[in-house]
């Protein structure tokens, strides 16, 4: 019996994980504005944890005010069970499979997650680079998201340029074409 390199079937072995527990996810209800459109079925569950890095700014169009600007994710991925699976980082906004496979992808909609929370995402992924878990990626939900907003801190002149990094935990659905 020949034996697979350790790479090759650790890969496997997160790929076989990530995907049984595919088929549990509905999205009904969802607000309508970040339900993926028919013709497509969920290819991959995922749960992102970690960073979000904001910079006090000069508003846009504004000589003397100023605000929190999202800088971009830092976040492991892993499967329903815990297993990593792969990174999502930006800017620009990118999820890479432990494979080496990645996908950029443009937003199309948001919808309100609650106080606290950073909104609920539809984003329509762009062609894979690499070969692997992310080839043929549709689109991409984050749902179920905690945490993430912009600083409570005060952002000023005083501060400007200054960068705090907030806490987020939110569920990353991949799905692809049926």
């Amino acid at each position: 019996m020949k034996q697979l390199p350790i790479a090759t079937a650790i890969a496997a072995t997160v790929l076989l994980s990530a995907c049984a527990s595919a088929p549990t996810f509905n999205q009904q209800a969802l607000p309508a504005t970040v339900q993926v459109p028919a013709g497509h079925k969920v290819a991959m569950e995922t749960v992102g944890a970690g960073d979000i890095t904001y910079e006090c700014k000069l508003k846009k169009d504004s000589a003397d005010q100023f605000e929190w600007t999202f800088i971009g994710p830092d976040a492991q991925l892993t499967d329903r069970g815990g297993m990593h699976v792969g990174k999502y980082f930006g800017p620009p906004a990118t999820w890479q499979a432990n494979d080496g496979s990645k996908v950029t992808a443009t937003q199309l909609a948001v919808a309100p997650a609650g106080t606290g929370n950073i909104p609920l995402q539809l984003v329509k992924a762009n062609p894979a680079m690499g070969n692997g878990a992310m080839t043929g990626v549709s689109y991409i939900q984050r749902v179920a998201t905690k945490g993430g907003v912009a600083p409570a801190t005060s952002c000023g002149a005083a501060n400007a340029g200054a960068q705090e990094k907030v806490q987020y935990r939110a569920d990353y659905i991949f799905w692809k074409a049926a």
